[in-house]
């Protein structure tokens, strides 16, 4: 265990926001919380889905639905511990599946339905999955012998009304998300069901409770779809099924209104298309959280203009620490660009900021460490990825297991939090955490590709966009066909928006790539290209 050398300022100050503590169950599965809601708001609205989003569910009816599917499940050899594969879109079907996978102590591993074919088959077999489900609409997408895969069609199931023996507990992997690996290959992020406690439970950055109505508008593969649908059904609170893969300005005002929506989350990219086109829509919400990216300082004032203060929450978390850590109310937006806190830590949960062996003073930069219920176990698959990303330390006399965030900023006088930049080449785009020399990686194994580079580059509405520099082996490299190949191995959101074939990559005096310079060489204006193929909808 290493230990962190504090002075009495920098201790000072992390004592002060570190002081998170609060009751939570702690030792109660998701399984066990959910079953408790039903007892308790068992006539009460818990999904709301549909086209025009007229459609209920009580608790009492979604419970009957996932215990008769989760006897299915137990027909089908699902044990306690495995690992069952979910492939379906936003739909009742989808929620059903996830409460019956918990139902049976098994954990769920949401795949993406535009991730490429050959990638979901690595990561089938990687995982050891018992079962795939699918979505009445996702049957035809996905094609898997019987033996392998459920479709689920909740007009089919027959409804129970016994629940399921209680099955796995708390510190059980609940489900696992995916980020960004160094070969390409997401690394699988396991979450324990006591972390998703932590995370809805007492929550200090919005109204969680059985009057909230939360928008479940993110892919179930993205981990804020962990927020949108686990922080209403296990506070009896209403989950609003967005009705469409796409967003829809109109359509998002709609569903607001109509189903009055409180709480909504929506990433850095999406709030900043938003607040330009349709700021209306989110008009009667009345806890705005945003964030997983850069923040724009423009769409932020205008917002708050419009809002007005308190509504808007800038909120930051690494997928490794369960969705958030950090909150800021925002009540103005700083003069000076950049500055913008991403707050102090959510409840049950430390943050520290260190450099080298030191906990910094205010002011002064350092890595940016999470502690708390709300960390992962560590990676499945990949155990020297943990051991770098995630370390003990002894901290003021207290020992911590934290994980290392490679994000760097800095502590205001206040103990507010100041984002300052990565210590490495991992970027967010639309609120994906994107490695881009392993990108790099993937677009060099083409053949025909001599040298590659992969950055970001600012869009339209300041989106971040990512841009490939490509130099082939003699003439005829074409853009289609550098986009093919990178389309067959990695997830739509990590394809370039913009490639450029280069006869060589421009590089300054020390040797190292000019980045600057290639910018400045685009064929097309960035500012004409849009944020990305996959943002969270």
């Amino acid at each position: 265990m290493e230990r962190l050398i504090c002075s009495a300022e920098a201790l000072a100050v992390h004592r002060l926001i570190n002081d998170t503590t609060t009751p939570f169950p702690s030792q109660t599965s998701i399984k066990e919380l959910f079953e408790h809601c039903v007892e308790d708001f068992g006539d009460r609205p818990a999904l709301v889905y549909g086209a025009k989003s007229t459609k209920t569910l009580t608790y009492r009816a979604l419970n009957r639905l996932a215990n008769g599917l989760a006897q299915q499940l137990a027909e089908r050899g699902v044990a306690q511990g495995d690992c069952v594969a979910l492939y379906a879109s936003r739909s009742p079907e989808l929620i059903v599946s996830l409460l019956a996978i918990i139902k049976r102590g098994a954990f769920y591993l949401p795949l993406d339905a535009s991730w490429p074919s050959d990638l979901l088959e690595r990561l089938l077999g990687t995982f050891g999955c018992r079962l795939v489900l699918l979505g009445q609409q996702d049957a035809q997408v996905m094609r898997l012998p019987a033996d392998q895969h459920l479709t689920v069609d909740i007009s089919r199931l027959t409804p129970a009304d016994v629940n399921p023996p209680a099955g796995a507990g708390a510190e059980a992997i609940a489900y696992v998300n995916f980020t960004s690996g160094t070969t390409g290959d997401p690394k699988g992020v396991p979450i324990q069901h006591r972390s998703v406690a932590r995370l809805v439970y007492s929550a200090v950055y919005a109204a969680l409770d059985q009057n909230s109505v939360l928008l479940h508008l993110s892919p179930v593969s993205f981990d804020a779809a962990t927020f949108e649908i686990w922080g209403a059904l296990l506070r009896g609170g209403t989950c609003v099924l967005y009705p469409s893969a796409h967003l829809v300005f109109s359509t998002l005002r709609r569903v607001v209104r109509q189903a009055g929506v409180s709480v909504v989350f929506i990433t850095t990219a999406l709030f900043n298309a938003l607040v330009d086109e349709a700021p209306d829509s989110l008009d009667t919400v009345g806890t705005i959280l945003t964030g997983g990216e850069g923040y724009s300082h423009r769409h932020f004032s205008q917002a708050l203009g419009r809002y007005g203060p308190g509504r808007l929450v800038h909120v930051y978390g690494p997928t490794e620490c369960t969705t958030f850590s950090t909150y800021h109310p925002v009540s103005q937006v700083p003069a000076e660009p950049g500055k913008l806190p991403i707050g102090k830590p959510i409840q049950n949960t430390r943050v520290y900021v260190a450099r080298q062996d030191q906990l910094c003073r205010p002011g002064e930069v350092g890595e940016i460490l999470i502690a708390g219920p709300g960390l992962s176990p560590g990676y499945l698959g990949a155990p020297s990825a943990g051991q770098a990303s995630f370390a003990d330390y002894e901290i003021g006399g207290l020992a911590e297991r934290v994980y290392r965030t490679g994000d760097f900023g800095y502590l205001l006088g206040s103990g507010e939090l100041i984002f300052e930049g990565r210590r490495d080449d991992q970027v967010k785009v639309s609120g994906f955490r994107i490695e881009l020399a392993a990108l790099a990686r993937i677009i060099g194994d083409h053949p025909r590709v001599r040298q590659s580079y992969v950055t970001v580059a600012e869009a339209a509405a300041g989106d971040k966009v990512i841009v490939a520099f490509v130099v082939g082996h003699g003439p005829g490299l074409t853009v289609p066909e550098v986009l093919a190949h990178v389309q067959a191995r990695v997830p739509p959101y990590m394809v370039p928006a913009m490639v450029q074939i280069c006869g060589e990559l421009a590089l300054k005096p020390n040797g190292k790539v000019d980045r600057k310079a290639l910018l400045a060489s685009c064929l097309m204006p960035l500012r004409e290209l849009t944020g990305g193929t996959a943002q969270p909808s």
